[in-house]
């Protein structure tokens, strides 16, 4: 069984390990990117753009999820669904000047992106490097 354990993976992998939960605010209104841009002259702000209908964007969720490690406080984290919110994520891309991905990951700070890219790439962005 050892052998196919480490092939497959036990059935009790992870059981050992915490549960990660990022401290999500729902991103729902155009009124918050204001709120956004504001906060971020005190702490970085980050944006996640997901679209529930990607595959691609789920796996990159789960992936930044999985490498979260940040104490409550360092930094907002805002969740954009962007088939229900689709005038907030076009407002997203006109207000900070970036160009419409997703899944996509924008960091906020002094009042602009400082970091943004999208896909895979997102789980390159050191944010630690952001605080």
């Amino acid at each position: 069984m050892g052998l196919f354990n480490n092939i497959f993976g036990s059935k009790n992998e992870g059981e050992n390990e915490k549960e990660v939960k990022i401290p999500w605010i729902a991103l729902t209104s155009v009124e918050q990117l204001s709120e956004i841009e504001k906060k971020s002259l005190t702490k970085p702000q980050v944006i996640f753009k997901h679209s529930t209908t990607c595959g691609i964007s789920r796996m990159v969720l789960n992936m930044f999820t999985k490498n979260y490690a940040f104490e409550d406080g360092q930094m907002d984290f805002y969740f954009l669904d962007l088939h229900s919110f689709r005038q907030v994520s076009d407002e997203t891309g006109y207000k900070f000047q970036v160009m419409h991905q997703s899944p996509q990951l924008l960091v906020i700070k002094n009042g602009g992106v400082v970091a943004h890219d999208s896909h895979g790439a997102i789980t390159d962005i050191n944010l630690e490097k952001y605080l």
